[in-house]
């Protein structure tokens, strides 16, 4: 027969450990945080974000439109947008942002690259006051990086609306399909165009 201290002992630990399963993925959840944002193909944009350090998940979708439940074949209003969850203490808001714009044409909010319409323009879409203010400071510090007045950028920032997800295999489609992928966007001349507009990153981001 078992001791009653021992099984007291077994019930306290099976209860920390039970308590500790619980809290820590809360916690983590609780502390990551949201952004979306909108830049020509969701399957670029989403493989440009999701393989920064600190981001732990970037999902294509729909925003921006009112229509419910978008759909690839028809989400008239909406823009292709990828949703980023990011841990804070890993990389902040800021500095997703500046590896946004990196990534877009700043100047083109009639499309990106080779695909054109309104689904297609850049859009930051915040959350809070606290992203509306980051995403201004941001524009201003791209203008004044790239040295041209403020209004030449045709990126908005506007509040968040409903996200959609996007269908399953629009998800990780780079890593899916890398031949299709590498083909599409070799073909868009998105690299091409970002290079032209960007030049070298690493000089730039020392200005903001």
């Amino acid at each position: 027969m078992i001791p009653m201290k021992k099984i007291l002992r077994r019930l306290i630990v099976f209860c920390l450990l039970m308590q500790l399963l619980i809290t820590f993925p809360v916690k983590a959840f609780a502390e990551s945080e949201e952004a979306i944002f909108a830049g020509g193909c969701f399957w670029c944009l989403e493989h440009d974000l999701e393989k920064l350090d600190g981001v732990v998940t970037a999902e294509s979708g729909y925003s921006g439109g009112d229509l419910t439940n978008p759909t690839y074949k028809n989400h008239s209003g909406h823009q292709e947008v990828v949703k980023v969850v990011f841990d804070p203490d890993i990389i902040d808001y800021k500095y997703l942002l500046k590896q946004y714009w990196v990534n877009i044409d700043p100047f083109d909010n009639e499309g990106q690259f080779c695909d054109r319409g309104n689904s297609y323009k850049p859009v930051i879409f915040t959350s809070n006051k606290g992203q509306e203010i980051a995403a201004k400071e941001s524009q201003e510090n791209i203008s004044d990086a790239l040295n041209i007045p403020l209004d030449q950028l045709k990126v908005d920032i506007i509040d968040s609306k409903t996200f959609w997800i996007a269908e399953k295999y629009h998800q990780d489609f780079a890593v899916k399909n890398p031949l299709k992928y590498n083909f599409y966007r070799n073909s868009c001349g998105r690299d091409n165009r970002l290079k032209k507009v960007w030049g070298d990153k690493n000089l730039l981001f020392k200005d903001l």
